[in-house]
């Protein structure tokens, strides 16, 4: 059966907002635009923790 995690899905979460946390972070101290590749790819993997489906086989 695929399920979701709860672990997993939180990771997400957390990785989403520090993500947008840091960037924004950098515009406002700094003034600069903060990398956005960077930003990006933080944001994919985080969908991809949220949208893990979790498989419970045994080996």
């Amino acid at each position: 059966m695929n399920t979701t995690n709860w672990k997993t899905t939180t990771l997400g979460i957390l990785t989403a907002v520090i993500a947008l946390a840091t960037g924004a972070r950098e515009l406002l101290t700094s003034g600069s635009i903060p990398d956005l590749g960077l930003i990006a790819a933080s944001l994919m993997a985080a969908w991809g923790l949220i949208s893990a489906k979790d498989n419970d086989a045994r080996l």
